[in-house]
């Protein structure tokens, strides 16, 4: 049995830093691991909010006890560093502080490292397989020499779960990381897998995440996962939620590239808490993958059209892109403004190529959402050829800075603010992007602008620019 096809699952009920820690450390010393170099641990941290969005991350304690083993175990330490790039224009530095690491990684006396403030470095991708020839990431991670993994179990509404292979999606910056998220999103994770593998894994499953990645309903596993290959703890991952890992089509993909097993035979999955265990423990245990126009009923105040979607392997549904963004932001809202559908005027949101009639009431908006969004017909009377802008293969974005993405939404949202219909751009769009047209054209409050986001998110965003900028200077005068 190859020692990379070794997964272990221990139990752990509480978040308790020294109990986290010492089965950490148990699990690297069982496994052989031993950290060296420049280490770089990467959670998740997609968003952190302890009232907002509370079971959204890798816990603090987590991260806690993690540190605390790789310094145990490590030899030859260059550097013990904690990096990553959370949601789409959201500063990183906003999501650590809320989720407290900066306290926990001042105590390890480790680096800190928010990924879109880093230099960005190209790296060659020699998969035959891959999407592109080239991906390029951050300095921190195109330079550490041992990276570990530490990501949250969750359900995902685009990919059904996100575990090791899924966590990797924020190594990117904003720039890149929209790049293939689309009807790709599947191949892309496979693709980063190509460019870099962590060296260790240990999967936050103590408390779980339920349906969506990030306002999840926390799920009580009371688990630690293990492993040193990311293929073969996602699929031990998968089996313990009652999930076939041939329907995670990432890990299907990495799996047959050669990078890890997808068949528990080929794993010896071992620890305290026996596989049959945790599933009894898992059986309602739930997930969100549905499609926006199944998922909305009949008499609610959003309706929605997914038409036909422009790349061949995926005609039917976009699951990377739009559609799941609407699924998103509706459950973000719906946190912050519990009867939001009930006072909500009507949207009809059209993604992909839509053929015939939309029969659409007087009093409704239509929102076309995305690149590839096309229609032609009437709308109140009123003849509207919506054409499709996609273009094949992706491109990398501009500029996704988040006060000048969210200045040029709201201007689009108020220039239209007396249309029946509005075009709204993006392959894909964001989730703050579609909270920004639901609110302007569903006439609620924009909780892009609660007081608990808005204050804290401006200065973490001042901080981060100001960091780029010098970080910039350093590159080029050659710091480092």
């Amino acid at each position: 049995m190859d020692a990379g096809h070794r997964v272990l699952i221990m139990k752990c009920d509480r978040y308790d830093p020294e109990r986290i820690k010492e089965i950490i450390r148990e699990g690297m010393e069982e496994l052989g691991v031993r950290p060296w170099g420049k280490i770089l641990l990467k959670p998740n941290a997609v968003l952190a909010h302890p009232d907002l969005f509370p079971h959204a991350f890798t816990r603090k304690e987590f991260l806690d006890g993690a540190l605390g083993a790789a310094a145990a175990r490590a030899k030859n330490v260059r550097e013990i560093s904690v990096g990553e790039r959370s949601a789409i224009t959201i500063p990183t530095r906003f999501c650590f502080k809320n989720a407290g690491y900066p306290k926990v990684i001042k105590k390890h006396g480790a680096r800190t490292y928010y990924f879109e403030e880093r230099p960005q470095v190209p790296v060659e991708v020699k998969d035959p397989n891959a999407l592109r020839r080239r991906m390029v990431l951050p300095k921190p991670v195109a330079e550490c020499d041992f990276l570990i993994n530490l990501p949250k179990f969750k359900a995902h509404p685009w990919t059904r779960l996100t575990l090791s292979l899924k966590n990797f999606i924020g190594i990117q910056d904003d720039a890149w990381r929209l790049m293939d998220h689309n009807t790709f999103l599947e191949h892309k994770i496979a693709d980063l897998q190509s460019v870099i593998q962590p060296k260790f894994i240990a999967i936050d499953a103590i408390s779980a995440g339920q349906k969506t990645m990030i306002t999840p309903v926390p799920f009580h596993m009371g688990a630690i996962v293990m492993g040193t290959n990311s293929c073969a703890v996602d699929t031990v991952g998968c089996h313990m939620v009652h999930v076939d890992p041939s329907d995670l089509i990432h890990l299907k993909m990495a799996s047959e590239r050669g990078l890890g097993p997808m068949r528990l035979d080929e794993i010896e999955v071992s620890g305290d808490f026996p596989l049959d265990e945790v599933r009894r423990r898992t059986e309602g245990f739930e997930f969100l993958m549905e499609r926006i126009d199944e998922y909305f009923g009949p008499d609610g105040a959003i309706s929605c059209e997914a038409g036909e979607f422009p790349e061949k392997h995926s005609r039917d549904y976009c699951w990377g892109g739009c559609p799941g963004a609407l699924q998103e932001a509706i459950h973000i809202i719906r946190e912050l403004i519990p009867d939001a559908e009930k006072k909500m005027k009507k949207i009809r949101y059209v993604t992909g190529k839509t053929q015939g009639p939309l029969n659409i009431e007087k009093d409704e908006t239509v929102i076309f959402a995305g690149d590839c969004a096309s229609f032609k017909g009437e709308i109140n009377g009123r003849k509207v050829e919506i054409k499709s802008r996609y273009e094949p293969g992706g491109k990398k974005m501009k500029s996704n800075d988040m006060l000048s993405k969210n200045i040029k939404t709201l201007a689009h949202c108020f220039k239209n603010r007396k249309s029946p219909y509005v075009r709204a751009r993006g392959c894909p769009m964001s989730v703050a992007d579609v909270v920004h047209y639901l609110s302007a054209f569903g006439k609620i409050r924009n909780v892009n602008f609660d007081l608990k986001l808005i204050i804290p998110l401006n200065i973490a965003y001042m901080k981060m620019r100001a960091a780029k900028a010098l970080s910039r200077l350093g590159h080029w005068l050659g710091w480092g």
